[in-house]
């Protein structure tokens, strides 16, 4: 018998000043304290997996830009958070989502080129066609784990022809063919979506039928993403195309991990870090043995230099002694973990 732990984290979103309060001198940027406080939860994980909702596309005079046709932000990131991330703890990294082409094609690619210098694994984009065909696959602990992702689609940007491969998304069809072909080589497969409606606690039809097409054509676990807020989670049995009954999990929304402000107030501000302990039976047979959410907490904070920003764990910050959380900081963050502990079981008001 074999068990391990699978960490996932929300949305990793890098606004201007957040990257400013990352600048050092020399034009070097360091976002590892941002992480600092989190980094034992993910690091404790066999396997631990993130959303990175940025692009990682080279220097620029101006890291955030507007798209001049619908006002939707463009992000980029100095290169240095890749290494943050891996220091913190993060092993693979989901890439298709709305803003992996926010510098096109060069910038996904440059991206992808980045995390390998690092070492973190990444799935959803890829930069050559042959890429596209591999299956993301780890051994954590003598257990295959599967990782795949999609999204719903790209801000509207559209790749040139003979480029469709870069990005994976939502379509059933495709989906199906790729999960027939990882079931046959995983043990336990996880599939991160990309999808739902912005700032919405609570998943759409759509959302729903994605996820319980997943289930049925082997996923084990959907970890989803993109609303910037929390979204409830479920364990299940389901009956799968073989006909056997099956442990499977979702959490329909991770939320936003670390930010700066967003529509949604404190919402978007509240995060989770998921475990799901995995076991791998005498026979073969996987078992969803236990979900464990730890709430988190953007931290924005005033010093001399200007706005710092951190990912706290709610629960044991709340105890800790840390002169830079102020009451009302311990305040909020109360209200935060009532309101994430009851909303990811499905007991949030519906607003």
């Amino acid at each position: 018998m074999t068990t391990i732990k699978i960490a996932a984290v929300g949305d990793l979103l890098m606004w201007r000043r957040q990257i400013e309060s990352a600048k050092r001198p020399g034009n070097t940027y360091s976002f590892d304290s941002m992480f600092r406080e989190v980094a034992p939860h993910l690091r404790s994980a066999d396997l631990t997996i993130g959303n990175l909702e940025t692009t990682l596309s080279g220097r620029e005079d101006t890291y955030q830009r507007r798209n001049p046709k619908t006002g939707w932000p463009m992000f980029n990131c100095p290169d240095e958070l890749a290494g943050a991330l891996k220091r913190a703890g993060v092993d693979v990294l989901t890439t298709a989502n709305n803003h992996c082409l926010d510098r096109g094609f060069k910038g996904l690619r440059r991206t992808l080129h980045v995390l390998d210098k690092q070492g973190i694994q990444h799935t959803g984009t890829y930069g050559t066609k042959a890429d596209a065909t591999r299956l993301l696959i780890r051994a954590v602990r003598g257990m295959r784990v599967g990782i795949l992702s999609y999204t719903y689609g790209t801000n509207g940007f559209t790749l040139p022809a003979g480029l469709g491969f870069a990005v994976n998304r939502i379509n059933l069809q495709k989906m199906r063919s790729d999960l027939k072909r990882m079931r046959s080589q995983a043990d336990v497969v996880v599939v991160a979506v990309h999808f739902g409606q912005e700032f919405h606690r609570h998943p759409n039809e759509r959302q729903k039928t994605v996820v319980n097409a997943l289930f049925r054509n082997g996923a084990d676990i959907v970890l989803g993403a993109h609303p910037h807020v929390l979204q409830p989670m479920v364990k299940t049995t389901v009956r799968a195309a073989g006909g056997r009954s099956a442990d499977k999990f979702v959490i329909y929304s991770m939320g936003n991990f670390i930010s700066d402000r967003m529509m949604g107030g404190i919402h978007s501000d509240s995060g989770v870090i998921v475990n799901v302990t995995v076991e791998k039976d005498t026979q073969g047979a996987i078992h969803l043995r236990r979900v464990q959410a730890v709430p988190t907490w953007v931290h924005r904070y005033a010093t001399k230099s200007g706005t710092r920003f951190r990912v706290l764990p709610v629960r044991r910050s709340l105890t800790a002694r840390d002169k830079t959380l102020s009451e009302a900081d311990r305040a909020t963050m109360r209200r935060v973990y009532r309101l994430t502990t009851g909303h990811l079981l499905g007991r949030g008001q519906r607003k």
